[in-house]
């Protein structure tokens, strides 16, 4: 039970015209809310008039059931942007029992009396149950394909371009994609053939990866293998996602496939103990979950209070985590393999171009000939990529002023960073944390 209010006739002085406009909105919200919610306006024993007044003017907790799976690291960065939320926000009492991905649903759901739900919908059953409750539902985007509720849900194609456009940067011009069976997860689905047309507009082809539902995992592996050893090298794997990584990057093993040099691998969610479990570490994708749970749970309360919202929402991932799985040139030029490797060494310590050319002696037009005619990038170029693509990712770190950010990245100063940012991303700094880091910009 929530306090009550401060009693006596210090409340009374204080209370005012401003109290009494609260206790109207109070008296308001109670008639609005189902009268299991709200407040009594009868003065209980012992307590005096202005104290359940007060008590009035505050809302009682709605009361939401959180059906989101523990086992994975996207469940879970979902319900700590849920729990953001509820702490910036406040006004929940929040209904949660750990449970995995595709479990059935729990009994009490049926007959469960509450304000609204977050959901990875997985089943028809659910879907049905959720439907009969009448009451506000968002649904997290599981394995059901476009259930009849408000969603938020993560950029898929976003993702697999960001995926492609990481491997596509190494140089690589053989891919393939590793996924589940077609059908199984629309969500997925959606990364392949994203990936496979990112692939295809760079004028390459991709190899997919026959999946087969029934597979064990031993009859799954030796499959695998047999198809890693087929394919061209050096090739680029996107993973639909970071469990599907490692047991690529576990075949690549079994096969006697080097990694990152014969093939390199991206999954999708970056999921810490996943990435760092594998051999060698996974580069992965960050979809942004603790931004979507975030999302979905301010559209839920905006639904709850009867308040008109976007049903659709989409969002963007907050980009690439690279580890040694990608960490790769494929090149057959020795020379200009040999200036990325370099570039990427130091290009956040004040490289400069000349700094490139006395490493390798040799002269800046022939190296800016052969890097254009590998990588499509000069000398320059490469190195601003590199200094771009490291203020991204510490832009996310919220600890960090801009200013530390051009600093670790290199720039010389927080103006020239601004400028070539700005150029290359249609953007700001500032603008760019506020759009993508967590729970900012709202």
């Amino acid at each position: 039970m929530e306090p009550s209010g401060p009693g006596g006739h210090a409340g009374t002085s204080r209370l005012g015209s401003a109290g009494r406009r609260s206790q109207r909105k109070g008296r308001g919200l109670a008639q609005a809310e189902p009268s299991r919610r709200a407040r009594p306006s009868a003065t209980a024993p012992g307590h005096s008039p202005v104290s359940a007044r007060l008590a009035d003017t505050k809302p009682a907790l709605r009361h939401v059931a959180l059906l989101i799976e523990t086992s994975g690291s996207y469940g879970r960065g979902l319900l700590r942007g849920v729990a953001k939320y509820n702490r910036e926000h406040g006004g929940w009492s929040t209904h949660f029992q750990p449970r995995g991905l595709g479990q059935p649903p729990p009994q009490w759901l049926k007959d469960w009396k509450g304000d609204g739900i977050l959901a990875r919908i997985d089943t028809p059953e659910m879907t049905q149950i959720l439907q009969h409750l009448g009451i506000p539902v968002i649904n997290l985007r599981g394995m059901v394909p476009e259930p009849p509720f408000p969603y938020v849900k993560g950029d898929h194609a976003r993702v697999s371009n960001l995926a492609a456009e990481h491997l596509l940067e190494r140089g690589l011009k053989n891919f393939a994609f590793v996924g589940r069976p077609a059908g199984v997860h629309s969500g997925l689905d959606e990364r392949r053939e994203a990936f496979c047309r990112a692939i295809a507009a760079a004028n390459y082809a991709c190899d997919i990866y026959p999946a087969a539902a029934l597979d064990s995992w031993e009859q799954e592996q030796d499959k695998l293998t047999a198809w890693l050893k087929a394919l061209p090298k050096p090739t680029g794997i996107m993973a639909c996602n970071d469990e599907r990584g490692l047991l690529v990057l576990d075949a690549c093993r079994r096969a006697g496939v080097a990694v990152p040099d014969e093939v390199a691998v991206i999954g999708v969610d970056n999921d810490d103990y996943l990435c760092e479990l594998s051999i060698p570490q996974l580069t992965s994708v960050d979809v942004n979950a603790e931004q979507i749970g975030y999302q979905a749970a301010q559209l839920l309360d905006q639904l709850m209070a009867g308040r008109k919202a976007n049903e659709r929402q989409v969002v963007p991932p907050r980009g690439v985590v690279t580890r040694l799985s990608t960490d790769v040139v494929a090149s057959d030029d020795d020379e200009v393999n040999r200036a990325i490797r370099f570039i990427r060494e130091r290009g956040c310590r004040g490289l400069r171009v000349k700094d490139v050319l006395a490493h390798l002696g040799i002269s800046r037009a022939s190296l800016q000939q052969r890097m254009k005619r590998v990588i499509g990038h000069t000398i320059h170029e490469e190195i601003e990529r590199l200094r771009l693509s490291r203020v991204k990712e510490l832009l996310l770190r919220p600890d960090m002023t801009i200013k530390q950010v051009a600093r670790e990245a290199g720039f010389s100063s927080v103006q020239y960073m601004t400028r070539v940012f700005r150029v290359a991303m249609g953007e700001t700094p500032a603008r760019y944390r506020d759009h993508r880091d967590k729970g900012r910009g709202r």
